[in-house]
């Protein structure tokens, strides 16, 4: 059974800082891309970063930039996002997702992942 599981959510104050894990099982860690998305109310899922599996290419949004990062351990099927310096506009539920050696270019579009979390949730006060 193909899980993800994201963890590490939380309230944090505006500057503050999380660290978001996505722990993976049911299929083989290292050929899949994971990416993180995030989700507002109201607004539509956006992809925040990726981490390929075919080079380990990255890649951040625009908005993650400069405060996010985005690193993985293969041998413990895990990819964490670091997240620094969070604003009020970061609130959202956070989502990981897998998808087969997706490429870093084409990490934010939401049908190239085969599997997705339940997500956690991040609010930053302000």
């Amino acid at each position: 059974e193909v899980q993800l599981v994201e963890s590490g959510g939380g309230l944090v104050q505006a500057g503050g800082s999380l660290r978001l894990s996505c722990a993976a099982s049911g299929f083989t860690f290292d050929d899949y891309t994971i990416g993180w998305f995030r989700q507002a109310p109201g607004k539509e899922r956006e992809g925040v970063s990726c981490i390929s599996s075919p080079d380990g290419s990255r890649y951040y949004s625009d908005s993650a930039k400069g405060r996010f990062t985005i690193s993985r351990d293969n041998a413990r099927n895990t990819v964490y996002l670091q997240m620094s310096s969070l604003k009020p506009e970061d609130t959202a539920v956070y989502y990981c997702a897998a998808g087969f050696s997706v490429l870093a270019r084409a990490c934010k579009i939401r049908h190239a992942y085969d599997f997705w979390g339940q997500g956690t949730q991040v609010t930053v006060s302000s």
